[in-house]
C-alpha cells in the first residue's frame, strides 16, 4: 500500500514540480532545496 502511494506521488511530482537537475544546488533558495529533498524522499520510497 505504501509503495502505491509513493508511486502516485512521484507521478504527480513529475508533472507539477519543476526540475532542478540543470541548476547549481548550492545556489538554490531554501524553498527550492526543500523541494529537491522532498522529491528525493518520494523517489527513494517509491523504489523500495
Amino acid at each position: 500500500m505504501k509503495k502505491i502511494i509513493f508511486k502516485a506521488l512521484a507521478q504527480i511530482n513529475k508533472v507539477i514540480i519543476p526540475r532542478y537537475s540543470k541548476r547549481d544546488f548550492t545556489k538554490l533558495s531554501k524553498v527550492d532545496q526543500a523541494l529537491v529533498a522532498y522529491r528525493y524522499w518520494v523517489t527513494t520510497n517509491s523504489l523500495d
